[in-house]
């Protein structure tokens, strides 16, 4: 949700009225994250992110010039077509940045000793 604003709204995943849900109020992790940055840009930098970016984050992605993305997951989009068309959308948006699956755990490692905790 928007700061300042978690009280404002349901938290609710189902309702007839796509109003009474979450989904048209929170803000994805990815945005969040580059909205909330604390160094003067993100160009040329890596998100690493639980999940494949939808549509809507691919294109802040793109926008604020970071170049690589690291998901976990992608989400089964077999079942909903709103969730189809979202990833297939943030596919062709970042095709040129080429998102890569985490799986290693030596690259979990190196990441985790990469950073100083002293910056």
């Amino acid at each position: 949700m928007p700061n300042g604003r978690e009280d404002d709204f349901t938290w609710e995943r189902d309702d007839e009225n796509k109003l009474n849900t979450k989904y048209p109020y929170v803000c994805h992790a990815e945005l969040n994250a580059i909205m909330n940055k604390t160094s003067v840009d993100v160009k040329g930098c890596t998100v690493y992110v639980t999940r494949f970016p939808c549509n809507e984050c691919a294109k802040a992605i793109i926008q604020s010039g970071i170049t690589d993305v690291v998901y976990l997951s992608k989400p089964k989009i077999e079942d909903e077509e709103d969730k189809k068309v979202a990833i297939k959308a943030a596919e062709k948006l970042l095709r040129d940045i080429k998102p890569r699956e985490f799986r290693s755990k030596t690259e979990a490692c190196d990441l985790l000793m990469s950073i100083d905790p002293n910056e």
